[in-house]
């Protein structure tokens, strides 16, 4: 269970803050992160605006001139770093092993669709070694590890696989408006090992079919093995050197979600408009979690929606 710790306390405290009328479903989806989270956060990206709109100052506490000892110039102390993710939490340690420090994500959207995941697939879980690769350096590393800090001396501090989840509004100026807390296995139905391989299979296919090209079948299959090893993000994101070519190039995987894969979707009714949701992938840890989430929370309703393509999900759901 305190793998979800992170993520159930922003949960409460945004149903509290939304009974308390200090945000509503409409606020900008930052600033319901911030009064969420208060100090529980090792990563803002954006943390000009966090300052200056929200009075959130994410170094609270720490000296300028120590921050810079640490390699955070006065630059990016209150800046916009465009890196992924929007957030991070910070780590936490349970019987001698890390937990929580889950990655945050916010997709906001005025129709029914989510927005394009620009930058990454979305999946289940990440690690710091991940995210420096598909930012192409290691600045959130580097600033997660000093709010992090002890925690970053680990062994596996940048190996350390950080739950995914993602922060998604549809509908956003609408009485439709949807707002949900999404585990990352909602969106990752495949293994992201699987998906790669499987997308680079598929433009060879179209190119083939394009150019009339015929191979034969002992071919394909080898190409096919080939392409099989063709599954790690972090080398396909990362810059290429070519022998004599003057630029070095990255590919940048795009992702759409699909409407089977959208929660707010028609394929899911039970989740109603105007509602504050927290969804998870079903396990018995999650379903422990219940019993501690009403009676925190009693104004909450607990439903199943069976995902077309991964299982059941859990839905705690708040409606102000």
């Amino acid at each position: 269970m305190h793998e979800f710790t992170d993520v159930t306390k922003f949960f409460i405290n945004t149903i509290n803050n939304l009974k308390r009328k200090r945000i509503s479903l409409h606020s900008p989806l930052e600033e319901i992160v911030l009064k969420g989270s208060g100090a529980n956060l090792a990563y803002v990206d954006d943390r000009r605006d966090a300052k200056q709109r929200y009075d959130y100052d994410f170094w609270a506490g720490l000296h300028p001139e120590w921050l810079k000892n640490q390699g955070v110039e006065e630059r990016l102390l209150f800046s916009k770093s465009q890196q992924f993710p929007d957030f991070l939490f910070k780590l936490r340690r349970h019987d001698n092993e890390l937990v929580c420090g889950c990655l945050l994500e916010l997709k906001d959207s005025k129709g029914g669709n989510i927005a394009s995941f620009n930058s990454t697939l979305p999946t289940k879980d990440k690690s710091l070694e991940e995210i420096d690769v598909i930012n192409g350096n290691d600045l959130v590393s580097r600033i997660a590890s000093i709010k992090d800090a002890e925690l970053a001396e680990e062994e596996n501090y940048y190996t350390y696989q950080r739950k995914c989840f993602y922060l998604v509004r549809t509908h956003a100026d609408t009485e439709k408006v949807k707002v949900s807390i999404i585990d990352g296995s909602f969106f990752e139905t495949v293994p992201k090992e699987h998906l790669i391989y499987q997308m680079f299979l598929n433009v060879l296919h179209a190119h083939l079919k394009k150019k009339d090209i015929k191979l034969t079948s002992e071919t394909l299959k080898q190409i096919e093995d080939a392409l099989s090893h063709v599954t790690d993000q972090t080398i396909i994101a990362s810059s290429q050197v070519i022998e004599k070519a003057s630029v070095r190039p990255r590919l940048r995987i795009m992702a759409e979600v699909h409407s089977e894969g959208n929660p707010h979707s028609s394929f899911y009714p039970e989740i109603s408009e105007g509602s504050f949701n927290l969804i998870l992938q079903a396990t018995p840890s999650v379903k422990s979690l219940e019993k501690e989430l009403c009676s925190k929370t009693p104004q909450i309703k607990v439903f199943s929606i069976h995902h077309k393509r991964n299982g059941e999900h859990i839905v705690f759901e708040f409606k102000p």
